[in-house]
């Protein structure tokens, strides 16, 4: 599980951190207050951040300038992905060692990032349709559905499917990432398995599964939830967990519904790059509840 602590400082590699915070000083006071100017080679911050890298990975194919901002937005999307993953794994993991109040921290940083990812769909929210095709060839077969980053969070959700391993099949390292991942109990299952260990009615088959497996929905689960809201109390913390749980799940759905209209106003019902129906897809994935018991049992409590 990720650290909650503070990190070292990473300008002074090998100092203490008094160390480091006396040479700050030390530099400060030699600069009259004044920010350093003179640097032998590249400034600390380009090596640190890797700006020469970054900047370098935009490579657009074709003279249409919409393509740059399609390009820097997915990779900007592509970043995002890494850090939700490792966010909601940090709450699986507290989940798991029944550590709610940290489980409850990293999902509250989770939304954070999730809040940016959607708002990143903002970049292509002006592109024409006119634009877009003149260089959408440029991608060939190129698709976001072939995202393996997108995909470990899928998976994470409980959107499980060994099938969606294959088109990675050919970068070992990615396959066994995702593998890892699907083989795993995802950010839901870890919840369930901590309300059983409170002495909630949680199925059997819910606690231990075969984690490859898709998550279905089950009325036990969602009569276990209602027990929890039935006592919503500001320090029930499972109370808490459920609607840190449904803060998470609302974003997902706001980022497939982003997704389906950016698609949607680009280029309608075309076919998708990857091989899909496209829009027909898309909405089938966005109408799929995230945690589906948390939405259910709002018709019943």
């Amino acid at each position: 599980m990720l650290s909650t602590t503070a990190q070292q400082c990473p300008f002074a590699p090998g100092e203490d951190a008094d160390g480091a915070e006396a040479a700050r000083a030390r530099r400060a006071a030699a600069d009259g207050g004044r920010p350093t100017l003179s640097f032998e080679k590249n400034t600390p911050y380009v090596d640190y951040v890797g700006v020469d890298t970054l900047l370098g990975l935009s490579r657009p194919r074709t003279a249409e300038p919409a393509e740059s901002a399609f390009i820097i937005a997915t990779q900007v999307m592509e970043l995002l992905f890494a850090l939700v993953q490792e966010r909601w794994e940090a709450a699986r993991d507290a989940l798991e060692e029944d550590d709610v109040p940290g489980a409850l921290a990293w999902l509250r940083r989770a939304c954070n990032a999730q809040d940016v990812l959607n708002d990143s769909w903002g970049l292509l929210g002006d592109m024409t349709p006119t634009e877009f095709n003149r260089f959408r060839d440029s991608f060939g077969e190129a698709s976001g559905f072939q995202s393996y980053g997108y995909r470990k969070l899928e998976f994470l959700l409980g959107n499980k499917s060994a099938a969606m391993i294959r088109p990675h099949k050919a970068m070992a390292g990615v396959a066994d990432q995702l593998r890892a991942v699907l083989e795993s109990p995802g950010l839901y299952d870890a919840a369930l398995r901590l309300l059983h260990r409170r002495g909630l009615p949680v199925p059997a088959d819910r606690v231990e599964r075969d984690w490859t497996q898709d998550y279905e929905p089950s009325d036990g689960v969602e009569a276990a939830w209602r027990a929890v809201y039935a006592d919503d109390v500001p320090g029930n913390d499972l109370f808490l967990l459920a609607e840190a749980l449904l803060d998470v799940a609302e974003r997902v759905t706001r980022w497939r519904h982003r997704h389906l209209v950016a698609v949607k106003r680009t280029m309608g019902g075309k076919p998708g790059s990857g091989g899909s129906s496209g829009l027909t897809w898309l909405a089938r994935n966005a109408e799929q509840d995230v945690f589906p018991e948390l939405w259910s049992l709002r018709s019943t409590v």
